[in-house]
């Protein structure tokens, strides 16, 4: 007998997907913005910073709602959406993707603003002195730099995003292979009343959640040597 059935495997398949985009789109887009604050330090910097950390207190379930209505096709903006990715938002894989790149923000943005604002301006100054254009010096100096710093947002916000249910649950429904992932999949095992396939599945999520913190552990000893 295997260990998880043919749907929780979905589920883990769906959830992986789910925290690796998630991840990639957020480490993409918060370097350049924590850059940008960091270098520039433009007016209205303090509510840039408190937007972006907002999810970390407002309620998932407040979160998602506010998302379904905006997804919805009745109101102007889930009508542009829908036109923008020829598709419904609510309840699809879309729209999950989307409030799980707000909901886990802070957690990849807040790691890297402050990697770089306390070595960031001297790697940058370094690669000035040298006669290399900002461009490169930001690249192959300013990043490299801060490897230990990226390495552990990107894993922070992959185990973040694994067990996101609030944000997830309202907006995404349950639906197997779109949008039922680990942490909707538990939460109907319970409901259901099977603690055999709850036990199996909460077990898979422990496992990830610790294989995730020794490789940040690993990753950030191994750049101390």
């Amino acid at each position: 007998m295997p260990w998880l059935s043919s749907g929780d495997t979905e589920a883990l398949v769906l959830t992986v997907k789910l925290a690796a985009t998630t991840t990639a789109i957020l480490v993409a887009v918060c370097l350049p913005l924590a850059w940008l604050l960091v270098r520039r330090d433009p007016r209205g910097r303090g509510l840039i910073q408190s937007l972006v950390m907002l999810p970390l207190v407002l309620p998932p379930t407040v979160l998602g709602y506010y998302l379904l209505v905006a997804f919805s096709p009745a109101h102007p903006p889930g009508s542009l959406l829908a036109r923008l990715f020829d598709q419904q938002l609510a309840f699809s894989f879309t729209g999950i993707l989307i409030g799980s790149l707000i909901y886990s923000l802070p957690f990849a943005f807040r790691p890297l603003e402050a990697a770089l604002q306390q070595s960031g301006p001297a790697l940058d100054e370094a690669g000035r002195v040298l006669g290399f254009p900002g461009g490169y010096r930001f690249l192959f100096i300013v990043i490299p730099g801060i490897r230990p710093a990226l390495v552990s947002a990107a894993l922070l916000c992959f185990a973040h995003t694994l067990g996101e249910f609030g944000v997830v649950l309202m907006i995404g429904g349950n639906i197997p292979g779109e949008t039922r992932v680990l942490s909707v999949a538990l939460f109907e095992h319970v409901e259901q009343m099977n603690y055999q396939g709850a036990n199996r599945l909460a077990l898979t999520m422990v496992v990830i959640a610790v294989v995730t913190v020794l490789l940040s552990q690993w990753s950030g000893r191994r750049d101390r040597f």
